[in-house]
């Protein structure tokens, strides 16, 4: 017997309170005449006709101590993953600083159109780690050039019509077979690449049957693009004899390992038969993540697929390497360059300093964290989670819903997720689209987070829900201690936002010149 988690105090929740400075834009700040840093007088270059400035930017003078200070309080206004943050279908890690250090080391001062000869430590490195995920997965070549896990599914969408065009059944096969509980990334590249999408239902077990597989597969399949286990944390036990169903009507076999936490060192997808696999460094391999920029999708094959990958690939010829870039089948860059190489040099040294033993503690700790919180959330009032009739332990994230919440309180998982950023919680990760569970959330601890940060988070949860059924309209107005209260206006009201100062004072100029 386990001894029960002893309740919060009301005194426990109200140590939080986020930092509010009424901060201008830097553009608005200073006076004409102050500096941070006075350099010597420069001589003018030489510039190409029409290429020199007619008026000098709008830059704002402030000195040194100003411009510290004021990134300073956006730093403290910043609520994005600096609380406890369990992201769910993202894998949200630690992002070591010695990472960041090896980057700006070793990196800072290359450039990829130098000549190779003088690249030989980043292509050994990029050859090193192709190495090691091909040990992971089971495939013989990886490539780094995609710029996140969509762009992986498009480059394998490309792939897939490039094999089939070398085969002369393009036309014939126009269709991309994957679930309705795949990554949206799969259909909407397959899409994208010109394929027609089927998309498989779930069935009783959480997963579509191989006889629903086996109805839509034929000679017009050209691949089936799936991830496994989902976001729902089940994994599907018949997976190979869906490769096998799919490789025997001549398809190909795409393995989307987002979800990759939970199986690391127990599955390679290439003996599962997959022709080609993809990991996010900025999430499973402990790089970071956000806006779009510092994201890699690795993308790996089999050595069928390899002369069609994105060019261009490391060669090891003896003790040096090369850039290989004559290769007449391949589907061409999908990104300049050789993609993000800080990402893969962070995510290189994490998988290095983890080895196969730290991944196999990390894949185990990410599926014990997330089986204790499911044990803790299906106690909390008005809780429930995806497939309940389902008993089997989950992987590394379950998605639950507080539906029953919602209709009782009038609180949506919008408000709530909102009133748990008072308490220090980062913004809830809820479910890709569609949302086949009403009002939902997939938290996903990892190997990350404690057992007392696990343990907070459920607590603040079950707080705010206990709010809900008392006092709903404290969690419909909130956040109530963030630095900025709900917005009366629309993100998409073009103006009323502006993403430069140039057309923030043409939008502004023009509202005050009416007003």
């Amino acid at each position: 017997m386990t001894a029960p988690i002893a309740k919060r105090s009301k005194a426990q929740f109200e140590g939080y309170r986020a930092a509010r400075w009424p901060e201008p834009v830097v553009t608005q700040m200073g006076c004409p005449g102050r500096r941070g840093v006075v350099f010597e007088e420069a001589p003018t270059p030489e510039l190409p006709k029409g290429a020199a400035r007619k008026t000098a930017p709008a830059l704002p003078e402030i000195t040194e101590h100003d411009a510290l200070r004021h990134y300073l309080h956006l730093s403290q206004m910043t609520l994005g993953m600096m609380g406890v943050s369990l992201f769910g279908t993202c894998t949200m890690k630690y992002n070591p600083r010695i990472g960041e250090r090896a980057a700006l080391k070793h990196l800072a001062d290359l450039h990829p159109l130098q000549h190779p000869d003088t690249l030989q430590g980043v292509l050994e490195l990029y050859d090193n780690f192709s190495d090691f995920l091909c040990e992971v997965s089971g495939m013989d070549q990886f490539v780094f050039q995609a710029g996140g896990g969509a762009d992986a599914a498009y480059t394998h969408a490309c792939v897939t019509r490039a094999y089939h065009a070398s085969r002369g059944e393009l036309e014939q096969r126009d269709q991309i077979i994957t679930t309705i509980q795949t990554h949206p990334c799969s259909p909407a590249t397959a899409n994208t690449a010109g394929f027609e999408v089927i998309t498989l239902s779930l069935e009783e077990n959480g997963y579509p049957s191989v006889e629903q597989l086996k109805s839509v597969v034929g000679p017009r399949t050209a691949a089936l693009m799936v991830n496994n286990p989902d976001d729902m944390g089940i994994y599907n036990p018949d997976i190979k004899e869906w490769v096998d169903i799919v490789h025997a009507a001549g398809g190909l076999c795409f393995y989307d390992h987002a979800n990759f936490n939970g199986v690391m060192t127990r599955l390679r997808a290439r003996e599962l038969g997959f022709d080609a696999c993809m990991y996010m460094l900025h999430k499973t391999f402990g790089a970071p993540k956000g806006g779009g920029g510092p994201a890699v999708g690795a993308y790996g094959c089999a050595e069928h697929l390899v002369p069609f990958l994105p060019g261009p690939l490391v060669v090891k010829e003896g003790a040096r390497y090369r850039l290989d870039d004559d290769r007449p089948e391949s589907i061409g860059r999908v990104r300049e360059f050789w993609g993000n190489a800080p990402q893969v040099l962070k995510a290189y040294a994490w998988a290095r300093a983890m080895g196969a033993e730290g991944l196999r503690e990390a894949a185990d700790l990410s599926v014990l964290a997330n089986n204790y919180m499911d044990h803790r959330l299906a106690q909390v009032r008005g809780v429930s989670r995806s497939n309940p009739g389902i008993d089997a332990p989950r992987m590394e994230m379950t998605r639950h819903s507080v539906e029953q919440v919602a209709a009782e309180t009038g609180c949506s998982i919008f408000e709530i997720s909102m009133r748990m950023t008072d308490f220090g919680i980062d913004a809830l990760w809820l479910s890709h689209e569609p949302l086949l569970v009403p009002e939902p959330f997939t938290p996903e601890a990892g190997e990350l987070w404690s057992k007392e940060d696990i343990d907070y988070w459920i607590d603040v949860l079950e707080h705010v829900i206990e709010e809900a059924y008392a006092t709903p309209d404290v969690v419909k107005g909130a956040p109530h201690n963030a630095p900025i209260r709900q917005l009366t206006t629309a993100l998409d009201e073009p103006d009323q936002w502006a993403t430069t100062w140039r057309a923030y004072e043409r939008k502004h100029g023009q509202r005050m010149a009416a007003e």
